[in-house]
């Protein structure tokens, strides 16, 4: 197939904006429409091997971005050349030599991604990353260490975790590496309960002052000691004991965040409730309570003009756990259907009578719900809260809008998402964001899915579920991380990157096309006999691709399969009673 470029996903020949005044009469050329170009081009081209932007001259396009905008773009080379170890590597060399660091730390961060999910044996992620891991410069750790994360994600290699360990306690870094170590400590280990993992996270934020855990990437210490634990259930209680000694309200933040990760996917009825009840607080009140007081004791009144912004200040700190409970109902109804279709019910409640806080999280909870399935009732929804009065809600549901069709190239979503494009033309942030979920849409040119339930929506892959929500986290604080200079924490979507593609081999590897029919799945546990597994198929040759909600099953009789379940990369042997 051809490389796209990012304007075949934009069609911008068909918004009909009028051209504006100036000496160039069209777009002027913006930092952040080109960050956003390098987004797309990564996601667009992603795993197949050459674009027209990065891999043919990349040092042109790379310094059309600023600063941090060089790190995104350099990384996303490694988008591009996904899972090709050894082709990709030798192409992205070269930017270990630049003279800017942000080049470098990009160019460390896309051998993470490159290696992001291949296993290995001469491990070269680990000899390239390792040496950057303690570099003196902040912004080289955070590629190094994000690469690392990425590449040995489920991992739980004690090699790896020892190289990041010392990186969280170091003196020099800054809060952000503390954050991005914990995040990737989070996601090598991730559902393993490592003991060292979760003691040092826990440590490192019991050291911390009251000021450095308001800030946006202390977030990440809790979700990096979540993932450790994910899907554990009751093997949690003694570390949230041990988040009790921490200062309010980020005590509160951390114990709901690593709750809802230790019961991901697991649909319990009694955790939702908790957190649909945790959501329906009025958190304001006990901050205005506070107001009158001090208002009693007649200070100057520019004291009480402080003690009101700092009150303020605290309004929005002391509901932050509201916004991560919002998404730990998703989280965790994400398993089945029905717990799905519950939830988002009680998300138009929560959207219609929530809080600012709770409006901003419920349009992330609603693409967590339904990932790379892009059903029209939440579509709708998303749409219609894309044009919200409050921006950062409108960023949140334009960007769920493109994790609700990642890879499905739906038709639909595309049109929406041009008419956003030309409805927030003149707004830099909205548009970065609509760009974004453009990219996402076609992600991989529409073979690539997002979805982290495999082998007939029965099991649920831990990393998947670590990238998706190391991304999500980023956007409960949106302009202070994605819309800041933490773009690059859209690449935890890497590690959630899948082909929906099935691929027969026969017993030597090879390539073996047969006829297969696809159709919808329909449910057929504890029926007698042998019931259609199948309902509305067409038949087709493989490689096929699968749909949200498709099940395929071989239409011929000559071979068998070694797996019960037909997706992904299947290996077939002959029948041996097969008779033509």
């Amino acid at each position: 197939m051809e490389p796209k470029v990012p304007e075949d996903i934009y069609k911008s020949h068909l918004e009909n904006n009028r051209p504006s005044f100036g000496p160039s009469g069209g777009q002027v050329d913006s930092a952040r429409q080109n960050l956003a170009a390098s987004f797309v081009n990564g996601f667009v081209n992603a795993a197949f091997g050459q674009d027209k932007l990065i891999t043919e001259d990349g040092n042109k396009w790379i310094y059309k971005n600023k600063e941090h905008g060089m790190m995104s773009t350099a990384a996303s080379l490694g988008l591009v050349l996904l899972w090709d170890v050894d082709g990709g590597l030798t192409q992205i060399d070269k930017y270990l030599y630049s003279s800017e660091d942000y080049i470098k730390s990009g160019a460390l961060l896309a051998c993470g991604i490159v290696n992001s999910g291949v296993r290995n044996e001469c491990d070269p992620a680990l000899a390239l990353l390792s040496d950057y891991v303690l570099h003196t410069n902040n912004i080289m750790r955070i590629g190094a260490i994000f690469g690392l994360g990425l590449a040995y994600a489920g991992s739980n290699r004690e090699d790896v975790l020892s190289l990041i360990l010392p990186a969280i306690g170091d003196s020099k870094s800054s809060m952000e590496v503390v954050g991005i170590s914990a995040l990737s400590l989070g996601m090598i280990s991730v559902g393993s309960c490592n003991g060292e993992v979760t003691s040092t996270i826990l440590q490192t934020m019991m050291e911390k002052s009251q000021q450095e855990l308001k800030d946006t990437y202390a977030r990440y210490l809790a979700l990096g000691l979540g993932l450790t634990y994910l899907g554990k259930q009751e093997a949690v209680d003694a570390t949230l004991a041990a988040l009790d000694v921490l200062p309010e309200p980020f005590k509160h933040f951390a114990k709901i965040l690593v709750d809802i990760c230790a019961y991901a996917g697991t649909g319990n009825v009694l955790k939702i409730q908790q957190l649909l009840h945790i959501c329906s607080e009025h958190i304001e009140a006990k901050v205005e309570d506070k107001k009158d007081e001090k208002d009693k004791d007649k200070k100057d009144k520019d004291k009480k003009s402080k003690d009101k912004e700092s009150s303020e200040d605290s309004a929005a700190d002391l509901a932050a756990h509201q916004s991560t409970a919002t998404l730990g109902i998703a989280l965790i109804a994400m398993g089945e259907e029905i717990g799905s279709e519950m939830a988002l019910r009680s998300f138009g409640h929560l959207l219609r009578y929530g809080e600012p806080v709770i409006r901003k999280a419920v349009p992330l909870a609603l693409s967590l719900i339904s990932v790379s399935n892009p059903q029209l009732q939440i579509l709708d929804t998303l749409s219609k809260f894309s044009h919200d009065t409050d921006p950062e809600v409108a960023h949140n549901a334009i960007f769920a809008m493109g994790i609700v069709g990642a890879g499905t190239n739906n038709a639909r979503l595309a049109a929406m998402l041009r008419q956003l494009a030309q409805y927030h033309h003149k707004d830099p942030a909205n548009l970065f964001m609509v760009r974004i979920a453009q990219g996402l849409t076609h992600l991989g040119k529409g073979t690539l899915t997002l979805n982290p339930y495999h082998s007939d929506r029965q099991l649920l892959s831990q990393v998947a579920i670590a990238g998706l929500m190391s991304t999500l986290l980023a956007f409960l604080d949106v302009k202070n991380t994605i819309l800041g200079k933490s773009h690059y924490l859209l690449y935890g979507l890497v590690a959630a990157l899948r082909s929906r593609m099935l691929v027969t081999f026969d017993e030597e590897l090879r390539p073996l096309p047969v006829q297969v029919r696809v159709g919808q799945a329909v449910d057929v546990v504890g029926q007698a006999g042998k019931p259609k597994t199948i309902t509305g198929f067409q038949t087709h040759t493989t490689p096929v691709l699968l749909a949200y909600g498709e099940r395929a099953e071989l239409a011929t009789d000559e071979y068998l399969t070694l797996t019960p379940i037909v997706e992904g990369f299947v290996i077939l042997k002959k029948n041996p009673d097969f008779e033509q």
